[in-house]
């Protein structure tokens, strides 16, 4: 099958049903659908995540403030810069994307290497579940309308390798939508914890897009009160050295609770602040400064 007919076919399947099914033979050849309906890879390489990672992010993500309004950036974006088919979300975890880009209207395929992550994205009601590395999918070249890589690519250590892997995948013009944590200055134990091996600033992260080959449509930084609390809590205690081991289950406790707002205050500082970084982006105007980065590229 020709790359441009395997992407339509796959458009084709999916038109008017965000939960209909994928045929993956079409895509891939290195997938079998096994139990609960997902989709496994025949050989299973390595990632730098921790394994209980996605079942501490499940036990937050619908009540923690951060990655609530990281969905509604990046489903506005989406919205802004729409894909030409289904999204496929690359390293998406336990489906809290695509199940908000699925209810906004967006095909979505989740790709996670985690059973964890895969298990959960099912319970959550997604039916396009892969569970494996993009590597390890072996998804024909030119067949993919557009790729989501939220908060992935920090956990890559050559990842303007994995950017020029994930090229080639797209069919032209594919587009791509990315969110990475920004500035090296940042950097804590906590990105230890995570299995970071940096941090971004626009600059370094619109650098390596380019170099893998993607033009750049839009770049930002977002979450705009973040960085002064997390170097405040996170990365000037330990350049201090008050962090004297590698983080533990209270960090990880720690680190949950920060998803919390407990004030009424700070919860309606935040929310004003939110409210205006959406405005801005939905006026495609860049954001100076924040905790993250988020990108829109094409192929």
């Amino acid at each position: 099958m020709k790359p441009h007919s395997v992407a339509s076919a796959l458009t084709s399947a999916l038109t008017g049903d965000g939960r209909a099914l994928v045929t993956f033979p079409d895509l891939a050849t290195n997938l079998e659908r096994r139990e609960a309906g997902i989709w496994f890879s025949k050989s299973r390489s390595a990632v730098s995540y921790p394994s209980h990672g996605n079942q501490a992010c499940y036990q937050i993500e619908d009540n923690s403030f951060w990655f609530q309004h990281r969905n509604r950036v990046i489903t506005s974006l989406v919205g802004t810069f729409p894909p030409a088919g289904p999204l496929f979300d690359i390293g998406g975890g336990n489906g809290f994307v695509a199940l908000a880009l699925q209810k906004a209207g967006w095909q979505t395929v989740v790709v996670e290497p985690g059973l964890t992550g895969a298990m959960n994205a099912r319970h959550r009601g997604l039916e396009n579940v892969v569970c494996a590395t993009l590597e390890d999918t072996d998804f024909r070249k030119h067949s993919l309308a557009a790729v989501g890589i939220f908060d992935v690519l920090e956990h890559i250590e050559n990842a303007e390798q994995f950017l020029r892997t994930t090229r080639e995948l797209l069919v032209e013009r594919g587009r791509i939508y990315i969110t990475v944590p920004a500035y090296q200055l940042l950097w804590s134990p906590e990105d230890q914890l995570a299995g970071h091996f940096c941090r971004y600033s626009l600059g370094s992260l619109t650098s390596q897009m380019r170099s893998a080959g993607f033009e750049v449509e839009f770049a930002s930084y977002i979450f705009a009160l973040l960085p002064l609390p997390i170097f405040l809590r996170r990365a000037l205690p330990s350049w201090l050295g008050l962090h004297t081991d590698a983080p533990n289950a209270g960090a990880e406790h720690q680190t949950g609770a920060e998803h919390q707002i407990r004030s009424v205050a700070v919860q309606k500082v935040m929310d004003r602040v939110f409210r205006w970084e959406l405005r801005r982006l939905e006026r495609q105007i860049p954001i100076p400064f924040g905790g993250s980065c988020v990108v829109v590229g094409r192929s």
